[in-house]
């Protein structure tokens, strides 16, 4: 039974929530310092849950620079400490299982920014910690390791670096046998120890410098701000590593192929794909990075995929046509929504897919897909149109007004979470004497944000006193207390 059978969706969901924000920040803070800095395990800055394929991709870390070969892992922690969970039963459980020596992990906190589960937020502050410093440290007996009670040999455990922390922002005054600073919010001199468990530790920071709110101030291990640039030249680089005897090295260099501008020397990657012996997933990375260039190498290799004995093969490529802005991935991804023979999560990915994509020529087929028996593909579509509404808003409305009575529940739920259309373009849509169209606005409008459009209401009364009723008694019931009050 694997750990996340003991997980609730939304638990689960949560957890992946904070990860996806941690890598993103991470991401971000790289290209603030001129990296740049992509994905490189597929779905590290996403939280989708793909509830029946499980997919079991290459052990990379989160994060390559492609500017440098650097590659990053990203830990966000709701509390921060450098610690690990690590197995020494099984090597595919370890704390560093697929990092080298000069990978770093990027520390991030993230605290609940709202009540959904996807609502948090990344603190500014992001320490780097190399990935040779903390094995050394491990090696010299300065890791303090904490076994679940009860647990026999083999059981995971957690690893923990020992460090002092600021929980606040101040100013340091004092390295004695402790370290001191002085909190700025109301000058209380806070004193921290250098010694955890008769482990020293060493100050990172110097006297009269400025520290900040989650910066650790003393460890076993020296912490960063940045990542060092290293010039290399990329192709050459990238090439050589598509030779190596790693899979990991293989797929990050096949990875780093997307990110090159201007003439591209594709034999290296057209030489892994036609590799019988070389892993799928670092096929389609090299297929991928053909497509971006328009390569039909690439796409018929994706294509081809497709209708893999594999389902985890047929999904990787359906999330990977949604990375490649492109009509001929649009076409590619409508296909596998409109063949009822595909497995019926390939489908809902091809409908996931296609959200991401945003091509406004898609949008018929989504609404299409509504007619369809999967509730998974018609949710799936639903959440596909309502990212499209940013862009292709009026054409939604259009296919609102024309839709049929099945169609029109998965548009209206996409209108009414978009919530940003104009009132007025969405009451040139309403028939009066079309009820479902009459009772499907109410929904769109009485479940949107009633203070954006207050001032519109009138207009609806004098249109249509009827639907103003239902709109204003949805408002009322959504905006009080008992509104998804639970008897438990």
């Amino acid at each position: 039974m694997t750990q996340r059978s003991f997980k609730t969706d939304e638990s689960f969901l949560e957890k992946l929530a904070i990860g996806a924000i941690g890598t993103q920040k991470v991401i971000k803070d790289l290209r603030n310092q001129g990296h740049t800095s992509v994905e490189l395990e597929r779905g590290s800055t996403g939280y989708k849950i793909w509830k029946t394929i499980k997919i079991k991709r290459v052990r990379v870390p989160d994060i390559l620079c492609v500017n440098s070969g650097v590659r990053i892992e990203s830990r966000a922690k709701t509390n921060l400490v450098i610690s690990m969970s690590h197995s020494s039963a099984d090597e595919t459980r370890g704390w560093d299982y697929g990092l080298k020596d000069d990978d770093y992990t990027a520390l991030v906190v993230c605290e609940k920014g709202g009540i959904e589960p996807i609502d948090w937020v990344a603190d500014n502050i992001v320490q780097y910690i190399k990935v040779s410093d903390l094995r050394k440290a491990l090696k010299n007996n300065k890791v303090m390791q904490e076994k679940p009670k009860g647990a026999e040999e083999g059981f995971e455990t957690r690893l923990t670096w020992p460090s002092a922390i600021a929980n606040s922002n101040g100013k340091l005054i004092e390295i004695d046998n402790r370290i001191k600073f002085k909190r700025d919010s109301d000058g209380r001199i806070i004193s921290l120890a250098l010694s955890k468990k008769n482990i020293d530790l060493i100050p990172c920071v110097t006297i009269g410098q400025k520290i900040r709110k989650n910066q650790i101030i003393a460890s076993v291990v020296q912490i960063h701000s940045s990542i060092p640039h290293k010039t290399i030249n990329q192709q050459k680089y990238y090439q050589e590593m598509l030779k190596s005897t790693s899979i990991s090295d293989r797929y990050g260099a096949a990875k780093a192929y997307s990110f090159f501008d201007g003439n591209l020397n594709i034999n290296p990657l057209v030489e892994r794909i036609d590799d019988d012996n070389e892993h799928i997933y670092v096929k389609l990375e090299a297929a991928a990075a053909l497509a971006r260039k328009n390569d039909k190498i690439g796409y018929n290799f994706i294509a081809q995929s497709l209708n893999s004995d594999y389902l985890e093969h047929r999904l990787e490529s359906v999330i990977i046509l949604g990375e490649i802005q492109s009509e001929t991935s649009g076409q590619l991804l409508i296909k596998v929504l409109t063949n009822i023979n595909q497995h019926e999560e390939i489908r809902s990915g091809a409908a996931w897919a296609l959200g991401e994509l945003n091509i406004k020529s898609t949008i018929p087929h989504l609404v299409a897909a509504f007619n369809d028996l999967s509730l998974s593909i018609r949710i799936e579509s639903a959440r596909a149109l309502k990212k499209m509404c940013d862009k292709y808003v009026n054409i939604v409305l259009d296919h609102f007004q024309e839709a049929s009575e099945n169609e029109r529940h998965g548009i209206s739920w996409a209108l009414g979470r978009y919530g940003k259309w104009k009132t007025n373009e969405l009451l040139k849509k309403i028939n009066p004497e079309n009820i479902d169209i009459r009772q499907w606005a109410a929904y769109i409008i009485g479940s949107s944000d009633q203070n954006r459009i207050i001032n519109d209401i009138e207009e609806l009364k004098q249109k249509d006193i009827e639907l103003y009723f239902a709109v204003t008694v949805l408002w009322k019931i959504t905006s009080s207390w008992i509104y998804q009050l639970k008897e438990y």
